[in-house]
């Protein structure tokens, strides 16, 4: 009872043997033994499909999982550690199960991730404007012209091209005004805060839209900087929140290009390349072919904080965004890096059941 975190003996059937307080504190239930959890904790009828304590009896391991649980009438978000262990007395096998109400952390860090988004899209401010700007003149452009023509045709001064010059205006139009669209979603889907579960994402479609957003601050660094991508066409979908994810690349992008700009190099190269794994998961590669990073500050790259860059470059939270997100996806990042040769990250984002996208 000394311990802090909700916990709970269960049989192999799912009932509750026993609990500590902190179980009754939290969930105001005076006599759960004998009870199936999923009853308690889901009002259901059957074992959840992400069970870690079902996952925990079938394996014999320890068993990770968290998930969402509504407690007093509001979405508690928990971690889950499911052990097996042996009753002394008669050998059966039960299970440990440890839940820690993570709700505060993960509010906080949603906040926290949402004002480095803010921050970045600052950055994005004025090469995204100068993206919107080119077809907004296009737009008023050809505008202009439907006027004059259709003054021509109050006037009885019609020409006979005028009709075919004005169906091209139109389509036009059309066109530039569905290129602000496109502008416009990508920031709008970059900056709307973290969502409560995860939905089906597309890896390409998120490197397409992020490039799409760097695309005038690219131009702007003054050097001949190339961008090629390898994307997998036949590359799946996964689980993830895709705002999440776009920071995660944008960070990737945006560090990529100050490597560059930091080498001293007239021109530079940028790739980035997606490839399917063996176990249906996802592979995401930014490499530059920047200053590269000492051996020495490798390891703590993704520490809050840290930085390499001159002052007035960035306070080091960048890549710690990356590593946490990468996390909340239970996927990987690791970074390869030569000094005056380049370096290259590798993201890896694991498959997930469909019902969790849903």
């Amino acid at each position: 009872d000394g311990i802090t975190d909700l916990m709970m003996v269960l049989s192999e059937d799912l009932r509750i043997i026993s609990v500590n307080h902190v179980f009754q504190a939290i969930m105001g239930i005076e006599d759960p033994e004998g009870r199936y959890c999923y009853e308690i904790f889901r009002n259901e009828r059957r074992p959840c499909p992400e069970c870690p304590a079902h996952k925990s009896f079938l394996t014999g391991e320890v068993c990770r999982e968290t998930a969402i649980f509504k407690v007093g009438g509001r979405n508690r978000q928990f971690e889950m550690l499911a052990s097996p262990i042996r009753d002394p007395d008669n050998d059966e096998r039960r299970i440990l199960i440890f839940k820690r109400d993570v709700t505060l952390e993960k509010e906080y860090q949603a906040k926290f991730y949402q004002a480095e988004k803010m921050a970045t899209i600052g950055m994005l401010a004025a090469g995204v404007s100068h993206e919107v700007n080119n077809p907004l003149a296009a737009i008023s452009g050809f505008a202009e012209g439907l006027k004059r023509r259709l003054l021509r045709q109050e006037k009885g001064q019609a020409d006979p091209r005028d009709h075919e010059d004005m169906k091209d205006y139109v389509d036009t139009i059309l066109q530039e005004c569905r290129r602000c669209q496109g502008i416009v979603h990508s920031l709008l889907t970059f900056s709307r805060p973290v969502s409560a579960g995860f939905s089906s994402v597309s890896i390409n479609a998120v490197v397409e839209d992020t490039l799409k957003l760097l695309r005038s601050r690219m131009k702007q660094k003054g050097m001949e900087l190339a961008v090629r991508t390898d994307l997998d066409p036949d590359l799946p979908m996964i689980c993830g929140d895709e705002p999440q994810l776009k920071q995660v690349m944008l960070n990737l992008l945006v560090n990529a290009m100050d490597a560059v700009e930091s080498s001293g190099r007239e021109s530079g190269v940028i790739t980035v390349r997606t490839y399917a794994e063996a176990d249906d998961g996802v592979g995401l590669v930014v490499s530059d072919t920047g200053c590269g990073i000492p051996e020495e500050n490798q390891d703590k790259l993704f520490e809050p904080f840290f930085t390499t860059k001159p002052v007035g470059k960035g306070i080091g939270i960048g890549l710690s965004t990356c590593y946490g997100i990468v996390k909340e996806h239970s996927g990987e990042i690791v970074v390869f890096s030569e000094p005056d040769k380049g370096s290259r990250f590798i993201v890896r984002l694991p498959a997930h059941p469909e019902h969790q996208c849903e």
